[in-house]
């Protein structure tokens, strides 16, 4: 963190297949050691599953997914007086987006399927029906922060 000016945001460039900036910046987070050509492959590849199992455009499934993970609200540690207390805060949009790419990776690895692309398309549709790990995670974290709702006046 920068002491004399604010660091600027870089815009991210919109994926050359679908045109959406939302699916660029997922298949910037699904590469590993640089290998961007590999992760459109995946991304691609599940978008070909989910069109073939849903009759439906990939991108528009893709997108109520991340509706359906996006967490509103969060909890965080603040220290007051020797003791620590969860305290629920809202997340700013930028972070949410980025909640729900990493929770959709992350729990599309772990799944039974064989293959990356499988994994991921099994994850994306699931996710769009309001089922699936990553909504879990989503809901999980959103019952944290109604649980702790009581230390919201410690909020910064």
């Amino acid at each position: 963190m920068p002491r004399r000016r604010e660091v600027t945001k870089r815009e991210t460039l919109p994926d050359p297949k679908y045109g959406s900036k939302l699916v660029a910046r997922f298949i910037n987070n699904l590469l590993r050691r640089g290998k961007k050509s590999c992760a459109e492959r995946i991304l691609y590849g599940a978008f070909g599953l989910i069109a073939d199992r849903t009759h439906d455009d990939p991108v528009k499934v893709f997108e109520k997914a991340m509706d359906q993970v996006r967490p509103a609200l969060e909890v965080k540690s603040k220290r007051v007086g020797g003791s620590t207390y969860q305290v629920p805060v809202e997340i700013r949009p930028d972070r949410r987006t980025a909640l729900s790419i990493r929770w959709l990776i992350n729990y599309s690895k772990h799944r039974g399927e064989k293959g990356m692309t499988a994994k991921l398309a099994a994850e994306i549709m699931e996710a769009s029906q309001g089922r699936g790990a990553s909504v879990k995670k989503r809901e999980e974290t959103h019952r944290m922060a109604e649980a702790n709702k009581a230390f919201a006046h410690f909020r910064w």
